[in-house]
């Protein structure tokens, strides 16, 4: 296949984007050229990136698998993009794949970045793969058991995903902990609780702190019991977050541990691959209770205009759906 030209989404100065042109050969060997169909907005990171948050000390590490450019800007960034093999070695041709790739209508990259996504889960679930990742390392970071009682502080994606990931055991009961009522069909969709920060559940086995802020790590540390684990999931970026451990924090003998999906938890470091954990989080998604996380679609040609908005931190949305254009 010849040359063709691709849009792709750059980040390029604090609150704006723009599309560039970006030309994409014929795949080399052992390489595969994809068409977009889907991709999704992670808005916890990205809003960080969009704004530029990113703090100096954090520029190589934040650094998504395929991205563009360098922080602070121009970047293109995002890692959720959901599409068809057009070339490349017989056996992916005509797969419908998930990779790591920033917002971009077309793109060829190494065969070993794409996965293919098992026919149990629809396209446009699959965009859930980065955040379904996420959550799975941490609940293998927190290591909850039957019949625990866990707390979920933040009703966003990843942190419904690791209440729905909880609910799955036997005998726990798991409450997501949010300010907005609203979220009580989500909670009821993944069959957990829900429950505002006043009536939350006290002396919790474990809680999950994912709500991004130092008011939300504050009701996390409240709800833990005797010498319980607080999982500290939200990254902040650039800027001070207070950590209230003074009252009982010590006399309760409290675990405050973070979880990033940058390496595979310790748990399971030794058998698996950051490759075999992607594919098991695309395993999990063949479940339609997820689709309560998707936002209607957005066209990937009004992202630039949309952004402030979807990635505003008064936004209600959780997923952020982009549908990309058909092949003319």
């Amino acid at each position: 296949m010849s040359e063709e030209t691709a849009q792709a989404l750059w980040y390029v100065a604090p609150g704006r984007a723009e599309f560039r042109p970006e030309a994409v050969a014929a795949p080399a060997s052992g390489a595969v050229r994809v068409r977009a169909l889907h991709g999704a907005l992670s808005r916890g990171t990205e809003r960080l990136v969009f704004f530029g948050r990113v703090p100096a000390s954090e520029f190589e590490r934040m650094r998504a698998p395929l991205m563009g450019g360098k922080f602070p800007f121009p970047v293109k960034y995002g890692y959720a993009t959901v599409g068809r093999v057009e070339d490349g070695p017989a056996a992916l041709v005509g797969r419908t794949v998930f990779s790591l790739h920033p917002h971009q209508s077309l793109f060829a990259v190494p065969a070993e970045a794409v996965i293919p996504i098992p026919d149990t889960v629809p396209p446009q679930r699959a965009v859930l793969a980065a955040n379904m990742e996420t959550a799975l390392n941490a609940v293998w970071d927190a290591a909850p058991g039957p019949a625990d009682r866990i707390a979920v502080v933040g009703a966003g994606v990843v942190g419904a995903l690791v209440a729905w990931l909880c609910g799955r055991l036997p005998g726990a009961a798991v409450t997501l902990i949010d300010i907005a009522p609203e979220r009580a069909s989500l909670a009821a969709a993944l069959g957990v609780g829900l429950a505002a920060p006043a009536a939350a559940p006290r002396d919790c086995d474990l809680v999950v702190h994912a709500s991004g802020s130092a008011a939300g790590l504050s009701t996390a540390l409240a709800l833990a019991g005797n010498e319980a684990t607080v999982l500290e999931m939200s990254w902040y970026g650039a800027g001070d977050i207070a950590a209230p451990l003074g009252a009982a924090f010590h006399s309760r003998r409290l675990k405050l541990m973070s979880s990033q999906v940058g390496q595979v938890a310790p748990s399971h470091r030794p058998r698996w691959s950051h490759r075999r954990r992607l594919a098991a989080a695309l395993d999990l998604l063949a479940d339609a209770r997820l689709d309560a996380l998707l936002a209607p679609a957005v066209a990937f040609a009004e992202l630039p205009a949309r952004l402030q908005d979807i990635l505003a931190p008064e936004s209600r949305i959780l997923c952020q759906l982009i549908d990309y254009p058909a092949k003319r």
